[in-house]
């Protein structure tokens, strides 16, 4: 795999007795100055939301950081979303938002 290709995890909490609709994305990037960034964005569905950076200075680090927001999120009750595939046939791995490729999980 690419040192380049964008990895990204979509996670959804969804309450409509609470009227709760929310999202968390976690994402590892490449930084320009060499270092490795998780990136997690927040908020509620159909909304702007915040976005955080946090700076790490190997891959391992933020794949471990990453792994430990989604085990933090998940005991809050949030599940990873699910991408529809637009065609009847769909072998390839299914995308998300600007047609990245979703993984379910990262590596290391």
């Amino acid at each position: 795999m690419s040192e380049l290709t964008l990895q990204y995890l979509v996670l959804e909490r969804r309450d409509p007795a609470r009227n709760m609709a929310r999202f968390y994305v976690l994402t590892i990037e490449p930084t320009l100055f060499g270092d490795t960034a998780l990136v997690r964005e927040w908020g509620r569905l159909g909304g702007r939301g915040r976005r955080r950076l946090d700076l790490f200075d190997g891959h391992v680090q933020a794949v471990e950081a990453l792994e430990s927001w989604l085990r933090r999120k998940t005991r809050r009750g949030y599940v990873q979303r699910h991408f529809s595939c637009l065609e009847p046939a769909c072998d390839t791995p299914q995308t998300g938002r600007s047609g990245q490729n979703a993984h379910a999980s990262i590596s290391k």
